[in-house]
Formats: structure tokens, sequence, C-alpha cells
């Protein structure tokens, strides 16, 4: 077999589930905490209207905030609030529905986030 394959050994009766990386237990494993670092983002949220592959409907993204997934979420969850609409996080993105770029900007701004206003 050859040592650097991903196939191997992927759980124990010792310890259960192995990591396929680097090989240990996961409760022990050192790819997380590696991994873990700062998200992805410049810090500047980014706000743009988009309305593709969405049936004409169009929807408000913010995109690169450096936040971890559970602030996002809850941060998504003020946002749809302040807008009064629906929406959802994925991919580390807010989605909220509607044209709501201007009052995303504002709340993102109280909350202490530096946003400005991306596209068309």
């Amino acid at each position: 077999m050859n040592s650097g394959s991903k196939s191997g050994l992927v759980y124990s009766t010792d310890g259960g589930r192995m990591c396929p990386e680097c090989r240990r237990v996961l409760a022990q494993c050192v790819c997380k905490t590696t991994a873990k670092g700062r998200p992805a983002g410049d810090g500047v949220a980014r706000v743009t209207r988009e309305t593709k592959g969405r049936g004409g409907k169009s929807v408000t993204i913010v995109k690169g905030l450096a936040l971890d997934p559970v602030a996002l979420a809850l941060l998504g969850k003020q946002m749809r609030t302040a807008c009064g609409s629906g929406g959802t996080v994925k991919d580390g993105m807010i989605e909220i529905q509607g044209d709501h770029c201007e009052r995303v900007i504002e709340e993102l701004k109280k909350a202490g986030h530096s946003a400005k206003r991306a596209g068309g």
C-alpha cells in the first residue's frame, strides 16, 4: 500500500473513528485545529443583489465576512429580522430574499462590520 494514499484505517475499536488526513483518533485530530484558523475573507462584507437562477426573484447576498459558521448564522438571523424577510446561510454567504442592499449595509455597519456595495 502506498503511504501517500488516502486509503487506510477509518475505525479502531480502541479509539473509534480515525481522521483520514492525519491518521489519528478524531478527538486528537490535528487537522481540525490547523484548518480552524481564520475563515476566508478580508473582513470587508460585499453586499450584492442577484437574480440568476431564481426565476427572476432578487436575493441580497452578503459575502466576505470572516466569521465562524455559528456567528455567521447568528448574523444572518439578525439581518433577516431587520429586513423582515426570509433567507439562509450557505457556503459562508448570507442570502436574504428580496432587494435589501441598503438596509443590510446599514445593519452591518451597526454591528461593527465594514460593508460596501458590490456589483451594479
